[in-house]
C-alpha cells in the first residue's frame, strides 16, 4: 500500500534518480560523440545508446508493485542513496535496503 504521502515521496525519487542517470549518460555520449574518428566509432556509439536506451527502459519501471526493487537497484548501482526515501515507511526502507544487499551478493 502506497497512502498518498508515500507516493510523492517516491515520485521525487525516481524523478531525481531518472534524471541523474540520464545527465550521466548525455555526459558519456558527448564524451564518446567528440572521440569519432573513423566511421566504426559511430556504429559502436550507436550500439551503446541501443544499449543503454533498452537498460534505462527497462530498469525504470514507476508501477508500485516494482518500485521496491526499482529502488534498491538503483540504491545497489550508487543511483539513489538511503536519505533519498526520506518520507516513505521504515518498512518500505528496509525491503529497499534488503533488496540492494541482495543484488551485491548476486552481482
Amino acid at each position: 500500500m502506497w497512502p498518498k504521502k508515500e507516493k510523492a515521496a517516491a515520485r521525487r525519487a525516481f524523478d531525481k534518480t531518472y534524471e541523474k542517470e540520464l545527465d550521466s549518460l548525455m555526459h558519456e555520449v558527448k564524451e564518446r560523440a567528440n572521440a569519432i574518428k573513423a566511421l566504426e566509432d559511430i556504429w559502436l556509439l550507436h550500439d551503446f545508446l541501443k544499449e543503454k536506451r533498452r537498460g534505462i527502459n527497462d530498469k525504470y519501471d514507476y508501477r508500485y508493485s516494482q518500485l521496491i526493487f526499482v529502488f534498491g537497484r538503483l540504491l545497489n548501482e550508487g543511483w539513489l542513496e538511503i536519505d533519498d526515501f526520506e518520507g516513505l515507511d521504515e518498512d518500505k526502507r528496509t525491503k529497499i535496503t534488503y533488496v540492494a544487499e541482495s543484488l551485491k551478493s548476486i552481482i
